[in-house]
């Protein structure tokens, strides 16, 4: 699995950094730099600003290559290296994503960013969450909660529960996005699939640490 996020890690940086290379060259001084809600544009910068979005798909590449290497002796990611790999590709392709619609946006593409990208993060949530539960004790991915991280029963629970609302969030999000309902149903199943699990750590931890489980 580690080849394939090289070979694919790699080749999707080369894309999205020639694309913006492509667009750069076209584009005014002053361009769109965000969208509010409703994929309105409300707010524009210096045209730089559209290789912001690439420099953290290089960074966070190149450090996903080398977090494994400083782990930690007890929190090392090779009892589930297979599954570290496939979330540092499904990571580097979501941010390939937001970059493409983001792209389209600057130039004057008529898709609606209010769909679009709601849609692709609610995707990347589905297949995270599928192989969450696979996840074991470490620094860099994640539910890493200070109950999580004390404690091998609180972290396994809580990494069920994760991988489940974090389906149901990203189902949940493509479906408004498809919808074109409000914002804020595709935020709120966003976040609570992400804050739940973090709730539950310290009710769980909690709970053990009173039964003397912990």
């Amino acid at each position: 699995m580690k080849k394939r996020f090289l070979l694919w890690s790699v080749l999707i940086c080369v894309l999205v950094v020639a694309a913006t290379v492509l667009v750069y060259r076209q584009l005014p001084e002053l361009i769109p730099s965000h969208w509010n809600a409703a994929g309105e544009i409300d707010r524009h910068g210096p045209r730089g600003w559209i290789f912001t979005q690439p420099v953290v798909l290089v960074v966070l590449t190149l450090l996903w290559l080398v977090l494994p290497a400083v782990s930690p002796e007890k929190f090392r990611v090779a009892e589930f290296s297979d599954t570290y790999w496939y979330c540092g590709l499904v990571t580097a392709g979501l941010l390939a994503y937001i970059q493409a619609v983001i792209l389209w946006g600057v130039t004057g593409g008529t898709l609606d960013l209010g769909r679009a990208l709601p849609g692709g993060i609610g995707l990347a949530f589905i297949l995270l969450g599928n192989v969450l539960g696979k996840v074991r004790r470490n620094f860099w991915l994640g539910v890493r909660t200070p109950w999580t991280l004390a404690s091998d029963r609180v972290w396994y629970a809580t990494h069920r529960v994760a991988g489940k609302t974090m389906v149901v969030g990203g189902l949940v999000t493509m479906l408004a996005a498809m919808m074109g309902l409000p914002a804020y149903v595709t935020t709120g199943a966003l976040m609570a699939g992400a804050l739940v699990p973090v709730v539950f750590s310290l009710v769980y931890y909690k709970r053990l640490e009173r039964t003397g489980g912990a």
